[in-house]
């Protein structure tokens, strides 16, 4: 045998089967061989040698928004950065009231100029337009997951330029999505008629600060939203992913549902894991959902621990500071995440016995590269699967610096804090991308993956 690259004495963190040593033979772009220790091989064009680190499949950041600030540039800059998070595929929210067809080939041809990693697009649905064309961008386009926000009823949408929608749409949206093969519909599950109501009196009564903007938004508005987008999705046969779940009430009311219909699916942040809304924190910690309680930042790692939530993704949204430190109810919703998931990961789970290196595999890699129909070639360390692997060194203790990371936005929620376990080099179809916290690939690696149902 003989191989382009022969990864050597590392630890290999597999999704199925654990954790073990082994040595991994690419060619090809692919995983060409999974080989016990040291075992005897041909020539190799590069070997690298994984003494103290472990190898983890690529990782799947199933949550990430292009065109929040520089639509073209952040093709570039954000894959960068998740790069060096040791994200090998990024699967990206296109959200547009138009019609995908007037935009999805350009995207894609600026997107594939200036990616470092894999890519993949979900498209939001939010016109007739979409409902119309679902199964035209399944079969020619390759997109089966469509996000639908239940929040932009009236004018709440249109700071992201989307028109208003209603139940009745949300209703025919998942029964077309039945109609189309099943593709993936992700429901932002978010009752605003209640929070606009909360939030009117709040502004009224001048409440104006971080923990009052997280009150204005209590835990039932994302868990009534959820248990009536499960009700929709059983009654119709559509299978659903919630993103961002923030709240135990609405993880306990998840779980129950599930009792009775098994097609629901739950993702969770990083933000929602490390911070709360009764920390020393201000208006740049804004986040839709909000930040929340002590206690339900507890309840989401053991959510996460014992698989009632299935992954994670950072909801990254690469917007400035500026935009941020502003009065609480002006500034901007969200941060970028996705280049210290993994960090935080390892930092707060891993090393605080939270969670299993096995399980942050498949809540990382395995389980999103299966939901949004990519497991065919990523999310596993397989003979056959692209060569996309995250190597980790455990006990580096690095400071999180917004510059060095790369993101077109200025600032991190974990600036300036220390987080012990990083990726180290970042192979991405056989080609290292980032190494040593330096990005070494050239942009236009990363390719568009066109999913099948």
């Amino acid at each position: 045998m003989s191989f382009d690259t022969l990864i050597r004495n590392g630890t290999v963190v597999f999704p199925h089967l654990g954790v073990r040593r082994a040595d991994v033979g690419l060619r090809d772009g692919r995983i060409a061989a999974v080989l016990a220790p040291g075992e005897p091989v041909g020539e190799a064009g590069e070997t690298i040698d994984a003494t103290g680190l472990h190898v983890f499949p690529g990782l799947v950041e199933p949550h990430l928004h292009f065109g929040f600030a520089e639509p073209v540039t952040e093709y570039q800059t954000e894959t960068f950065y998740a790069a060096q998070g040791g994200v090998t595929t990024a699967v990206s929210y296109f959200l547009s009231s138009a019609s995908y067809a007037e935009l999805f080939t350009t995207a894609r041809a600026e997107c594939e100029a200036r990616a470092h990693v894999d890519f993949a697009f979900h498209f939001s649905a939010c016109t007739e337009t979409h409902l119309q064309e679902m199964g035209r961008y399944v079969q020619d386009y390759g997109v089966t997951s469509f996000k639908y926000f239940m929040n932009f009823k009236g004018e709440e949408g249109r700071y992201m330029g989307l028109d208003g929608t209603d139940d009745g749409y949300f209703h025919d949206l998942l029964a077309e999505s039945v109609r189309v093969g099943r593709p993936m519909v992700v429901c932002h599950t978010e009752n605003i008629e209640m929070v606009a109501r909360t939030r009117r009196r709040f502004q009224s009564e001048g409440r104006a600060t971080l923990r009052d903007y997280c009150l204005s938004k209590p835990p039932i508005t994302e868990a009534e939203n959820l248990v009536r987008a499960a009700y929709l999705a059983e009654k119709t046969g559509a299978r659903i992913y919630i993103p961002h779940v923030s709240t135990a009430m609405a993880v306990r009311d998840a779980a129950a549902w599930r009792e009775r219909y098994d097609q629901i699916w739950l993702e969770t942040c990083p933000h929602y894991l490390t911070h709360h809304m009764d920390m020393d924190l201000d208006s740049v910690y804004k986040a839709n959902p909000p930040l929340r309680s002590a206690e339900d930042v507890e309840v989401l790692w053991e959510a996460l621990a014992d698989g009632t939530i299935d992954a994670i993704g950072a909801d990254h949204v690469p917007r400035k500071r500026a935009t941020k430190e502003k009065p609480i109810w002006q500034a901007t919703q969200g941060f970028p995440g996705t280049a210290t998931i993994l960090p935080v990961l390892l930092d707060e789970g891993y090393h605080k016995g939270r969670l299993g290196l096995q399980r942050i595999a498949q809540i990382f890699s395995s389980v999103p590269a299966r939901l949004f129909d990519i497991a065919e070639t990523k999310g596993d360390i397989q003979v056959g699967h692209d060569a996309d692997l995250t190597l980790v060194d455990l006990e580096h203790e690095h400071v999180v610096d917004p510059v060095e990371l790369g993101s077109w936005s200025d600032y991190s929620p974990y600036e300036g804090r220390a987080l012990k376990g990083w990726p180290v080099r970042t192979i991405v179809r056989g080609t290292t991308v980032m190494c040593d916290h330096r990005v070494v690939g050239a942009p236009g690696h990363g390719r568009y993956i066109a999913r099948t149902r």
